[in-house]
């Protein structure tokens, strides 16, 4: 605010304002100061209560104000409702960082997190994201409207199926991570968690550096008009991050490239996908189960939904009789030639 050095009777003349208007002292009414009592003793013996009905409580005691008034001075005394505070289940520590806890070989840790974008329309889409630190492969993208700790549990199965269950999951203290439903169902089937310690992201850099990639390279560059476009555009980044892009951190190797060289196979025996079946397995509106995905993983069957088959991007499933590593280089090798179609 700024102040000039002008006589009282010059300022009240610039403003068009009366001599004795700033003279006035205000007479405090003394009703209202009662008034404002008993809405302070309601409002202390009453902490969650606004207002409103701090006002049904003094009209029950025989005074006439109007909620118009009453906010007025609820805003002047400066009382207020404070908002609780959720206690959130806080379980992780600094040594279940990427620094003391390193994946050492392929199925050693996983690591997944949540991003969000949103459709044209506003709508938010919820973004799953699994990762193997030790491949870097991206086993899973999930583009959902809503995810929670059980949609979360099918996904992992069907990855467990394919792939096997690893040794530890890393993640953040999100409520779908930590829920109950959850950990007790990766302790079933015999994985353990690592949760890092809150409001450390830089603990969990592997999922960390892959938002990033993803948020540059594919959320910031696409506008979705549907849910469904994201899902299709999500899983075609997802199958050129793996087996087109190089990867700095492994000598300039695409991800499935790597996995293919360490004698990574993405089939498993019935006996072992049936120990991380939790229900009956699901199918599409054809009828057809959930097919394997490249990288890895099976695909979801929500992809299938109104009885497509398959996508034509899906991998051929892997010929029995052949060695692991023999395996692995059919599949590297049958993706290299089906992406150089699609580029």
């Amino acid at each position: 605010m700024r102040s000039f050095e002008v006589s009282e009777r010059r300022a009240c003349r610039v403003v068009g304002q009366h001599r004795s208007v700033p003279r006035h002292d205000a007479i405090e009414d003394q009703a209202e100061r009662r008034l404002v009592s008993e809405m302070r003793h309601h409002a202390r013996r009453n902490p969650r209560f606004g207002y409103r009905r701090v006002g049904i409580l003094l009209r029950e005691e025989g005074w006439r104000v109007n909620d118009k008034r009453l906010h007025r001075l609820w805003r002047r005394e400066d009382l207020r409702v404070s908002k609780r505070r959720r206690n959130r289940r806080r379980v992780g520590s600094s040594e279940n960082g990427i620094v003391r806890r390193r994946a050492e070989h392929p199925n050693h840790v996983w690591t997944y997190d949540f991003m969000y974008d949103r459709t044209a329309d506003g709508r938010r889409i919820k973004i799953l994201a699994v990762v193997d630190e030790f491949t870097r492969e991206c086993l899973a993208l999930e583009f959902e409207r809503r995810s929670g700790a059980l949609d979360v549990v099918e996904v992992l199965r069907e990855l467990f199926m394919v792939r096997g269950a690893p040794t530890f999951v890393r993640s953040d203290n999100g409520g779908e991570f930590a829920a109950d439903a959850m950990r007790a169902w990766l302790d079933r089937v015999g994985s353990s968690t690592l949760f890092i310690a809150p409001g450390a992201p830089w603990e969990n850099a592997y999922i960390e550096s892959f938002n990033g990639k993803l948020r540059d390279e594919l959320l910031d560059n696409e506008l979705f008009d549907t849910l469904a476009e994201a899902k299709h555009l999500g899983e075609r980044w997802r199958l050129h991050y793996n087996h087109r892009r190089p990867h700095s951190s492994i000598g300039y190797m695409t991800p499935a490239a790597f996995a293919a060289a360490q004698g990574v196979v993405t089939s498993v025996t019935s006996g072992a996908s049936d120990a991380f079946r939790t229900s009956p397995p699901r199918t599409s509106g054809a009828g057809i189960t959930a097919s394997t995905r490249s990288g890895g993983e099976a695909s979801s069957p929500r992809r299938d939904q109104g009885g497509r088959g398959p996508s034509p991007l899906e991998p051929p499933p892997p010929q029995k009789g052949i060695g692991q590593a023999d395996d692995a280089r059919r599949l590297a090798g049958s993706w290299s030639c089906t992406m150089n179609q699609l580029s």
